[in-house]
């Protein structure tokens, strides 16, 4: 690890890291969270603070025993190969944001992984755990979520059944008087929605976190109770400004749009995503979160394994295709794939920063000025990463204490260095 610049943010990783470097010597953390009949107080893990640290190193992955879910089927045949041709990757160094150079394994660990898995041509080249996790627990992905959204929102354009020039109202007439009613179905999947709206997760009064209570990520304070559902709090929602032109990250106009596309076609996200997934020979079943009233969350509530993720990220590197059989139409990736226009991007300060070079089309960024990688991502460190050009797949499940993080940038500059290395 070599320290190229004195700035604050510099100091402050390599603290980190040095920290991490330690931890890797110490050996494997134990869990204790959730031991015992009943557990102790300092170590149960409830709906209060599943999402606070460090009860989020266990609730993120077992979300699923806290709160209601909708299951998305794995099917009933056998899970399907993931061969492994293991590559020695723990050394493998990247240059950080701040002018670090920095070893993986260091990264995973000052960076709270829980999960991380690299695929190359299909082949497992590096998989690793931390944190209690193992490979066949589920992890919550929040925003990642919006990327499956997405797809399945393509597919059912490529279907016929989605038109993405009628507006939202068009579909959902509870919509009127509310910042959706004249978004077109594009403007929802490109966020490009005029809405009053903070996406701020660290104030209780920012609109994000009414969308939290509403959904039922956390108990509603008296003061944010008024909505019972989803259903309730996405009409409330209203507009500023003009909608197209620009790009403003909104979790509820993912909500918006996966309602949009239940009425168009009659059958609730969650089931859509099962006849992907009951395909692509997943090993377990993934589920939603569902709201107060039985609805799947689809801006952030989907949960499932690491190798799971991985294997609907082949399916995309793939083309759509599944061992000779196609399951997404081909125009549905490469619609995501073109990207948008990357000045409108770069317009978001916040955004550009974070992920420099990309765009945003379809729920999903999209890195213009590299082979039209794919990446989607969460809060406190949730990844799917695919470049089909380099024909490199790679997941990261984490529980870092906070939404946003210091390890951000770093996270992306790990991801693009990996599929650097492997394209050669």
């Amino acid at each position: 690890m070599t320290l190229h610049t004195d700035s604050l943010i510099a100091r402050q990783l390599a603290r980190h890291y040095a920290d991490a470097h330690e931890a890797l010597f110490a050996g494997p953390a134990h869990d204790t969270f959730m031991k015992g009949f009943p557990p102790s107080e300092t170590q149960r893990v409830s709906w209060h603070n599943w999402m606070s640290p460090p009860f989020n190193k266990w609730g993120f992955r077992h979300l699923a025993r806290l709160r209601p879910s909708i299951s998305v089927a794995a099917g009933n045949a056998a899970a399907s190969d993931l061969p492994e041709a293991a590559e020695d990757l723990d050394g493998f160094g990247f240059e950080s944001l701040c002018g670090l150079t920095v070893r993986l394994d260091e990264q995973l660990v000052a960076s709270h992984c829980d999960a991380f898995i690299v695929l190359h041509r299909g082949k497992v080249k590096y998989e690793r755990y931390f944190n209690g996790q193992s490979a066949n627990d589920r992890h919550i992905m929040f925003s990642v979520t919006k990327s499956l959204i997405g797809v399945l929102a393509e597919q059912l354009i490529c279907d016929g059944v989605l038109n993405p020039e009628l507006r939202a109202d068009h579909y959902v007439p509870e919509f009127a008087g509310s910042a959706f009613a004249d978004a077109s179905v594009r403007q929802l999947l490109d966020m490009a929605v005029g809405i009053d709206y903070s996406e701020r997760y660290d104030d209780p009064a920012s609109e994000s976190s009414q969308f939290g209570y509403a959904c039922g990520f956390q108990p509603a304070p008296a003061a944010y109770a008024q909505f019972a559902s989803l259903y309730q709090y996405l009409p409330s929602l209203r507009k500023r400004g003009e909608h197209g032109g620009f790009f403003h990250y909104v979790t509820a106009t993912t909500e918006a749009l996966a309602w949009v596309m239940e009425r168009a076609g009659g059958v609730s996200c969650p089931e859509l995503l099962s006849r992907i997934w009951g395909q692509i020979g997943c090993q377990r079943d993934g589920y939603f979160m569902a709201d107060p009233w039985g609805r799947g969350v689809a801006g952030a509530g989907f949960s499932a394994t690491a190798r799971d993720l991985a294997r609907f990220g082949l399916l995309l590197a793939n083309g759509g295709t599944h061992e000779g059989r196609a399951l997404l139409d081909p125009r549905a990736i490469e619609s995501i794939a073109q990207g948008s226009d990357p000045a409108i991007y770069a317009a978001n300060e916040e955004f550009s920063a974070w992920t420099p070079g990309a765009s945003y089309r379809s729920q999903w960024y999209v890195f213009n000025d590299h082979s039209q990688a794919l990446m989607a991502c969460g809060i406190s460190g949730q990844y799917l990463f695919v470049d089909r050009d380099a024909d490199v797949v790679i997941v990261k499940q984490s529980s870092l204490p906070e939404a946003v993080s210091i390890f951000d940038p770093d996270n992306v500059r790990v991801l693009r260095a990996l599929a650097r290395h492997f394209k050669g």
